[in-house]
């Protein structure tokens, strides 16, 4: 007992070595004494030292160790202490779907055990598992339980972890604010409860994130900055590599691309060496970026490939299949505990009452079939809602894969384009990159959403748009308003739209700012009525005509696709160029 005490407090000290020696020691010790009820615990404490250095394959074959010790004196307190940090191994080597397994088989431990903190901690880290896959509606859902818990049993650490995933479960749905709260919150719990350098590290990173996403970006920069030092003086890896990450963006959001390329190189470095992909491929689409701003379009291609490769390589309907399966399965298991817990005491009640009345046994009869009825079409409410997920996820997948094809295709068309020298080849390279890049933001947006019968048009024509924007290097000359409220359409429908929207875009940049003036592009899109869509692009440039009178591709493409829509189509030269289109919309 004092050598583990010991061996606690020099691991916290920072002595990670020291405390690894203490429990080589303590399991020596242990072992020549025949205590087998201390053994696990220091080989468990040997492995969270080697999980501390980053030493995967070392902590894992601990961990073991640890288990079996446990099941050994069926101690079923430190079997749920090990799954959880075994998870953590797994989900550092990117194996979410195992880690998601042992958290679970932890909280059936803890709840068998009725420990209330250790259940908290269970859903706690089962939701930061579907928060990983992206499945945040479960993650939501496992989130509220364990606040729920925190709360009522008033666990002070608890609710420190509890308000920190709440956070990230917030920030992965896009509730940036209420993100930023939850952190402010578990911020509070850390300075008051003192729970060490490493943790307030940890929440001062995630608050950080917050201020990014709102667009706060000197105050991140504030932020990230305070949580290297913090992490430093903790000597905590992690924190340190991820600050760097943090660094490296912000500074490329503020425009600082020569001091954001040594931070994220350092962070991709610090990733590739240790196998840590949970956020590598973000990264490269990092160093991608900051290499095109800087000019090296060869290495800023060179990264944006690593990136694709990569997250081809951890992406899979099979995984993201299994873990649905393996939720529906531990619920399934659940509800039919308590259903064979009531049905036992049905029947009790009905053999007392037969015995009494008759007219009651006649009754309990029919609300036995009642209830059987009512069980199987649960039952087959549950099968059904199962295969409908499963073919979501597939769908999804689908949409996934055909974005990935069509980055993949207009990579190829950016390669080409770098070695040709004529002007109006590279221009038709250019443009038809573009209409690869509009078709793709529709598969992402529809793999990312929660609807996959709809896309909603504000967010998708402001990406593409930008993105439009940022391959002509106009961010600066020329400004974008998008006067429209959230507009969801079918993939019928904006597909075609977005192949219009791409072909006007991209000739008001070419034709409308000659000699490099600024100017204004306005967007309008409103569903005036179900059966009829507006659409308005205007600019405030030199004016022209022709657009659509089919002197070129692109002309001749959008008037193809204006009658695709069942659309006409109005051109008015005032104050620059605006083209008007009215789409009747087909009503299922």
């Amino acid at each position: 007992m004092e050598i583990l005490n010991e061996m606690v407090s020099i691991a916290f000290n920072g002595d990670i070595e020291q405390a690894l020696a203490y429990a080589k020691k303590g399991v020596q010790l242990s072992d020549k004494i025949g205590d087998k009820n201390w053994q696990p615990k220091f080989y468990e404490m040997q492995g969270r030292m080697h999980a501390n250095l980053l030493q995967l394959d070392s902590a894992s074959l601990y961990f073991d160790k640890a288990m079996k010790g446990y099941l050994a004196i069926t101690d079923k307190k430190g079997q749920a202490t090990t799954l959880f940090k075994m998870a953590w191994v797994l989900k550092k080597k990117g194996e979410n779907e195992k880690a998601l397994q042992k958290n679970l088989q932890a909280l059936k431990l803890m709840e068998s055990l009725g420990d209330k903190a250790g259940i908290c901690d269970a859903l706690n880290r089962i939701s930061e598992d579907l928060t990983n896959q992206n499945l945040l509606s479960a993650a939501l859902n496992y989130a509220e339980k364990a606040i729920a818990i925190a709360e009522t049993n008033n666990l002070t650490t608890e609710k420190f972890y509890v308000n920190f995933n709440a956070g990230n479960v917030a920030m992965a749905l896009g509730n940036y604010k209420q993100s930023l709260d939850y952190y402010n919150a578990a911020a509070k719990i850390v300075k008051k409860e003192n729970l060490g350098l490493a943790t307030q590290a940890d929440v001062t990173n995630a608050q950080g994130n917050a201020l990014k996403r709102l667009g706060r970006y000197k105050e991140a920069l504030i932020n990230y900055k305070k949580c290297v030092a913090l992490a430093k003086e903790a000597n905590y890896a992690n924190a340190i590599a991820a600050s760097f990450a943090n660094l490296g963006e912000i500074n490329m959001l503020l425009g600082n691309y020569k001091e954001a390329l040594g931070y994220q190189l350092k962070t991709v470095q610090l990733q590739e060496q240790e196998n840590d992909v949970s956020n590598l491929v973000e990264n490269y689409h990092h160093v991608s970026k900051i290499y095109k701003e800087l000019g090296d379009f060869k290495l800023a291609l060179d990264y944006k490939q690593k990136a694709y490769n990569l997250r081809d390589s951890i992406a899979s309907v099979k995984s993201d299949a299994a873990m649905s399966k393996l939720l529906t399965q531990y619920e399934a298991k659940k509800k039919e505990e308590t259903i064979a817990t009531q049905e036992s005491k049905i029947s009790q009640q009905k053999l007392i009452q037969r015995l009494s009345f008759v007219l009651v046994a006649l009754l309990i009869i029919l609300l036995l079939f009642g209830f059987i009825g009512l069980r199987n079409r649960n039952k087959s409410n549950r099968l059904l809602a199962i295969k409908n997920a499963e073919n979501e996820l597939l769908l999804k997948e689908i949409h996934h894969r055909v974005k990935n094809n069509l980055e993949v295709v207009s990579s190829l068309l950016a390669l080409q384009s770098a070695q040709i020298d004529d002007p109006n080849t590279k221009d038709a390279m250019s443009d038809s990159r573009n209409r690869v890049n509009s078709i793709g933001i529709v598969h992402q947006k529809l793999y990312q959403g929660s609807n996959l019968g709809a896309i909603e048009m504000k967010d998708y024509l402001l990406n593409l748009s930008e993105s439009i924007l940022d391959s002509f290097g106009v961010e600066k000359k020329i400004e974008l308003h998008l006067a429209m409220d959230k507009l969801d359409l079918d993939i019928d429908t904006a597909v075609p739209l977005g192949l219009i929207i791409n072909e006007l875009l991209t000739n008001a940049i070419k034709y409308a700012f000659p000699k490099e003036e600024k100017g204004t592009i306005t967007i309008k899109l409103e569903k005036q009525n179900i059966h009829f869509l507006h659409l308005e692009v205007a600019d405030n440039g030199v004016g022209k005509s022709g657009i659509t009178h089919g002197t070129g591709f692109g002309g001749q493409l959008v008037s193809l696709l204006t009658q695709q829509l069942n659309g006409i189509m109005t051109e008015k030269s005032q104050n620059g160029t605006t083209l008007i289109f009215d789409f009747k919309l087909k009503v299922a």
